[in-house]
């Protein structure tokens, strides 16, 4: 697995019942996750909850805070700080499990020694920026890429509170899939793609979007969009059914065809203080051969 341990400001305190309990700096979350089907190890500590966000029997749901909260605050991981808040999805704007792929990304970076130009990151599905302030902290240039301009709009701010320069990131407001058309159209090359694709969607236009039915379609594409020596390739899954073998073999065919390299790919985890594991998805890393 890929345990992600590197927090001080976040922590999973306990799981069970559905559910799990969180510290986001010193606030303290109670939200449910699915895949949460054991008891309680400590059920104490639940009563520390701020907030609860509870399902609706007709889709969606609420939060109930049990304490008054800021409108947001900050949390931060070594150079990166984010600004989070409860959402209307349950969300926070933030994914701590993604940490670990941070260092990666980091790591691999780094590893490439000095540049005369910058390496050339394209972050799809990008969300708040998490993988795209951790690449351009390593003296990348990020293509930021979501269709949702709040989203983004969040992201720039987490941008400007970790105190990246301006110059080392773009941000776009656009369908992924088309985006990249467009790129390889024009000849424009990234050295890393990352990827963060949902399980269910509609586009600008209306049209539905299913993961099984455009993932293979998309890596793919997205593989055209590479530079002769790209650096890694990076694809995020949170669809329930899609194991770790299954991304790995989408990424396999459409990159090791191309480029060589290899492929591994394993469950995302979230240490837990009571003890145990959070699953948290899966990732599959490509890497070109030593």
């Amino acid at each position: 697995m890929y345990l992600c341990d590197q927090w001080r400001d976040y922590q999973v305190l306990d799981t069970g019942d559905g559910e799990k309990l969180e510290r986001w700096g010193d606030v303290v979350l109670r939200r449910p996750d699915p895949q949460v089907i054991w008891p309680k190890a400590d059920p104490q500590l639940w009563d520390g909850a701020q907030a609860v966000y509870r399902r609706s029997e007709s889709g969606g749901g609420s939060w109930t805070f049990v304490q008054p909260l800021p409108e947001r605050w900050i949390i931060g991981l070594e150079d990166l700080r984010f600004y989070v808040k409860p959402t209307g999805f349950k969300h926070t704007g933030l994914f701590p499990e993604q940490a670990v792929n941070w260092a990666f990304m980091r790591e691999r970076l780094r590893a490439a020694g000095a540049w005369s130009v910058p390496p050339r990151v394209l972050n799809l599905f990008a969300y708040t920026g998490g993988a795209t302030l951790a690449c351009a902290a390593a003296g990348a240039h990020v293509t930021h890429v979501d269709a949702a301009k709040g989203m983004v709009s969040w992201a720039k701010e987490n941008r400007d509170l970790s105190g990246i320069p301006q110059e080392r990131t773009r941000f776009i407001i656009e369908d992924a899939k088309a985006f990249v058309r467009r790129e390889i159209r024009r000849g424009n090359r990234y050295d890393a793609v990352v990827m963060d694709p949902p399980s269910y969607g509609r586009g600008p236009g209306g049209e539905v979007w299913k993961l099984e039915d455009e993932l293979y379609g998309l890596v793919d594409l997205c593989a055209q969009v590479l530079s002769d020596t790209p650096l890694f390739f990076l694809l995020n899954g949170y669809t329930t059914g899609f194991c770790a073998s299954v991304l790995k073999n989408v990424v396999s065919r459409c990159l090791c065809s191309r480029f060589g390299g290899k492929t591994e790919a394993d469950e995302l985890c979230l240490s837990v203080l009571s003890g145990g594991v959070l699953p948290c998805g899966t990732t599959a890393r490509w890497l070109p051969d030593a």
